[in-house]
């Protein structure tokens, strides 16, 4: 569990990091082109890794009892990159990333509790839907609540008290 715990760390971390590059990137070139970039040096630094790590067994595969629908798996990717990207363009990292892992988390729950595309089926709890609802109360927050830094400088240049 510890191992499943760091790595999940580590994917948070790298995911953020990751939105930040793309956006810059997608400044640079456009929104179609950044998540060619993306994808297709993914594609390079995963087959060069997978053919360090794993050598020739890489490529050993058995194919025919994986569902088809799985097969689509790239193509999620390549809306997930510009979603996201064009998320980050509008709303800045901090907010548009909150929104995605919050849908990301709302989203694991249903498929979980309803055992879609062959998941174990886990069980609905109140307690896990509060926890949705805690974090997006805490979204709310962090974007509603308190003045902008900008806006309270002026008031504060302004101010003749």
């Amino acid at each position: 569990m510890l191992m499943g715990l760091l790595f999940s760390i580590v994917a948070g971390a790298l995911v953020g990091l990751q939105n930040i590059f793309n956006s810059k990137v997608n400044e640079h070139t456009g929104s179609w082109m950044t998540t060619t970039l993306v994808l297709g040096l993914g594609f390079a630094a995963s087959l060069l890794l997978g053919v360090v790590f794993e050598g020739g067994d890489m490529f050993r595969l058995d194919l025919s009892s994986m569902q088809t629908w799985y097969w689509f798996s790239g193509i999620i990717g390549v809306g997930v990159v510009t979603c996201v990207v064009q998320g980050v363009r509008r709303l800045g990292p901090t907010f548009a990333i909150s929104i995605v892992l919050i849908t990301q988390l709302v989203t694991a729950m249903i498929w979980d509790t309803m055992g879609w595309l062959g998941l174990e089926k886990v069980p609905f709890s109140w307690n896990k839907l509060a926890g949705v609802l805690i974090l997006i109360g805490g979204i709310l927050v962090f974007k509603l609540g308190g003045r902008n830094v900008k806006t309270a400088e002026k008031v504060q240049v302004h101010d003749p008290i």
